[in-house]
């Protein structure tokens, strides 16, 4: 299983960034071989439209089955809803921590967008 993370950082004691289709960066952690891997997603901070749905789909193109974030927009909770990938929300300071909420069970998957579209 696949892990996205939202960070501005570049490895796992970065901290976890809220925003979600406007994120520097993700890093997506591999819970079977615990290798992680840094995916930018700079072309996506000045978009004027369409950051969270383009987000989106490059955590789906990294083959990422879960996404922990602070936010998430409705039509990027569609997307990554439609194709499998869960949604969970922290307030968690780095990405370690917010892997540690994730093994431990204790952050809860989102049912919907907790965030108006550009937010």
């Amino acid at each position: 299983m696949k892990i996205a993370f939202t960070t501005s950082g570049k490895d796992m004691e970065a901290t976890l960034d809220p925003r979600f289709g406007r994120v520097a960066g993700f890093i997506v952690y591999d819970l079977e071989t615990l290798e992680t891997k840094l995916i930018d997603n700079s072309q996506n901070s000045g978009a004027v439209q369409g950051a969270g749905i383009n987000a989106a789909e490059t955590i789906i193109r990294a083959g990422a089955n879960c996404l922990v974030t602070g936010n998430c927009g409705p039509k990027a909770f569609r997307v990554l809803q439609a194709a499998g990938v869960k949604v969970y929300s922290s307030e968690a300071q780095s990405l370690t921590d917010a892997l540690d909420a994730f093994r431990s069970g204790t952050l809860v998957e989102m049912n919907t967008a907790n965030v108006k579209g550009h937010w």
